[in-house]
């Protein structure tokens, strides 16, 4: 879980006249609908809400994410079924687009799909598949983001930054694989538009999720994924094409918000203003994936919810995101959003006033955030199903309602 920050700015997006969602106040059954205050139309600082940070922003607009889909995997091999979601049609992203979304992330693991060093040769099915996938992306009038995903799940396959931090041999052969299979997603991607962008890698960290070995080893996994983000920006920049100017995603440590301001290092690159930087956000994880705690933010019952002030929280984490990043003109989306699915109609309400707050709090900041939609249908720990994967219909009426609320805090005010 992430610490509570205090800096300079911490009152950055109040200055940019965020008028704090409130939900309405609510009998004991309940909660009200959620709501938003509106902002003054004039924003004040809103001559400098321009540039190349807000443009790509304003471009991604509202994101999903097709989860535990091309990502997904089993004994050491990646498979679009392996766990329990149908294959992805064209109808879906249609059906995506349909519903107000502008982007999907399309998370890729490419275990088990690789041969032995030194070239590492990607399978051509699975490369094909994926060529298929982002497809369907073009076709629907979508932007897609691509990755390598679970490779790096908590150290435990090929790319291992708890080792390559410890043993610089290790860390060479790694950037090596780096360079040999990003060289080769880009080669088969160099022809396609700026709808597609690269992003380098999901949430690298030693299986401590933020909380290992990187806060007692000096920095060497903070350098370490710095190099590894440069090896990406230079292979993709080296296979020509479309490539050349093509917008490059890079992760932040385990892609955590407050570990990314302090640590992260934006790599060099042939041109400008072309380069992302990934987090997420899915806070408090006892609200919003354990589903420990059923209700959030001010209306909430004390003791329902995970604590106090957690709308300021939002506000804390995306101001110190916007003072590093997106003031300074570098683009920041959040690869990742997500508030587990609820069974009761007044948990329902907290959870689509949680999306509405996060969703207004980005967009004030110039940051798309992007929903995560594992498949998983129900309520309740990890339950995060919006969309029917493989036909695009809603996942349930619950999760209609939700995506109306994410797009409403989206387009609100423009």
């Amino acid at each position: 879980m992430i610490g509570t920050i205090r800096m300079a700015g911490i009152c950055l997006l109040v200055s940019f006249a965020f008028v704090p969602l409130q939900a309405c106040s609510g009998n004991s059954s309940e909660a009200g609908d959620a709501s938003t205050e509106k902002a003054p139309e004039t924003l004040p600082g809103s001559e400098d809400m321009s540039g190349p940070a807000f443009d790509i922003a304003e471009r991604l607009g509202l994101g999903w994410n097709l989860g535990n889909q091309l990502d997904s995997h089993s004994d050491g091999v990646s498979s679009e079924t392996a766990w329990g979601n149908p294959k992805v049609t064209q109808r879906t992203f249609d059906k995506v687009r349909a519903a107000g979304f502008s982007s999907v992330r399309i998370p890729v693991t490419w275990l088990g799909h690789f041969g032995p060093a030194p070239d590492y040769v990607l399978d051509k099915e699975w490369l094909d598949r994926v060529a298929e996938v982002v497809d369907y992306a073009e076709k629907a009038g979508l932007n897609a983001i691509i990755n390598i995903h679970h490779d790096g799940a908590e150290s435990r396959f090929w790319l291992d930054i708890g080792k390559a931090a410890a043993d610089p041999s290790e860390d060479e052969r790694i950037r090596q694989q780096i360079s040999a299979i990003w060289t080769q997603i880009a080669e088969r991607f160099r022809d396609k538009g700026d709808f597609l962008i690269f992003e380098a890698f999901n949430e690298i960290h030693d299986g401590g999720w933020g909380w290992g070995g990187n806060r007692t080893d000096g920095g060497k996994q903070y350098r370490c994924l710095d190099g590894w983000n440069q090896t990406f920006v230079d292979a993709v920049r080296s296979s020509g094409g479309k490539n050349a100017g093509r917008y490059l995603a890079v992760p932040g440590y385990c892609t955590n918000p407050e570990i990314t301001v302090e640590h992260f290092r934006l790599p060099e690159d042939t041109v400008e203003d072309r380069i992302l930087v990934s987090v997420h956000y899915y806070e408090p994880t006892e609200y919003t994936l354990t589903a420990k705690y059923s209700e959030w933010g001010k209306n909430a019952d004390p003791g329902k919810c995970a604590g106090e002030n957690e709308e300021e929280r939002v506000i804390e984490v995306f101001s110190a995101l916007y003072e590093a990043f997106v003031s300074k003109g570098v683009p920041v989306y959040l690869g990742e959003i997500g508030c587990v699915n609820r069974a009761a109609g007044r948990e329902q309400e907290f959870q689509r006033y949680w999306f509405e707050y996060v969703i207004t709090a980005a967009r004030t900041c110039g940051m798309a955030p992007f929903v995560w939609d594992n498949g998983a249908e129900g309520t309740g720990n990890e339950k995060h199903a919006y969309i029917d994967h493989g036909t695009g219909e809603y996942s349930s009426e619950p999760a209609r309602k939700a995506v109306e609320t994410m797009v409403k805090a989206i387009m609100s005010d423009k």
